[in-house]
């Protein structure tokens, strides 16, 4: 379970920090709005503790992030593993959930650029965002941070009266020459490391 400690950037008041169990209440508030829209197609506000029970599985190796305005939850964003199989084990999905008052601050972005940049110092080759249809703001978030559009799952989901097609968005990431080396945990990395990618992300100063 990561501990790293939370770093204040340039922003102010903004702080980009690792998640814990303790943040569960706050991140599922953040969630909750979304169940009413086709973002994701869960269609019931999960358990406190089922919550809980995801932020345990990710955490224990990919990085789970959180970003704070004035000491207060405003946005999350996580990697999973993409497919079971052994030969997948270099790639992850990701999610981002941003507050609903809180958007056009950049919070999505800074949230994927730390993310990004510390997935690939694990090893991780590919990461893929699964966009629902019509999401123009993800859309737009994963085109600006490299991503590009590999395929389309049409009719995939049935939420809110109709059938939503699905974007899969990819973005490659290192050497693909190379025979690929075990997945890092994220937290075998020192602290001050962990500390100069989140400062970098809320600064603008990571080259994703």
């Amino acid at each position: 379970m990561n501990t790293f400690q939370s770093i204040l950037g340039s922003d102010g008041d903004l702080t980009l920090r690792f998640a814990t169990l303790e943040d569960a209440e706050a991140l599922l508030e953040i969630y909750a709005p979304y169940i009413s829209q086709p973002v994701t197609f869960e269609y019931e506000v999960p358990p406190l503790e089922e919550f809980r029970h995801r932020i345990i599985e990710r955490i224990a190796f990919y990085p789970y992030l959180v970003m704070e305005a004035d000491g207060s939850p405003v946005g999350y964003a996580y990697a999973s593993r993409y497919k079971a199989r052994p030969g997948y084990q270099w790639d992850v999905e990701l999610s981002v959930y941003v507050d609903q008052n809180c958007r056009g601050r950049g919070v999505g972005r800074k949230l994927y650029a730390a993310l990004l940049t510390l997935l690939k110092m694990q090893g991780v080759r590919n990461a893929f965002g699964i966009v629902s249809m019509p999401n123009v703001g993800s859309m737009h978030l994963h085109r600006k941070m490299g991503f590009r559009v590999v395929g389309i799952q049409y009719r995939a989901g049935y939420k809110c009266g109709e059938w939503h097609d699905v974007l899969i968005f990819q973005k490659e990431m290192g050497d693909f020459d190379a025979e690929p080396q075990p997945i890092i945990p994220v937290a075998a990395f020192e602290p001050s490391t962990i500390e100069s990618v989140l400062k970098g992300a809320l600064d603008g100063s990571l080259k994703v």
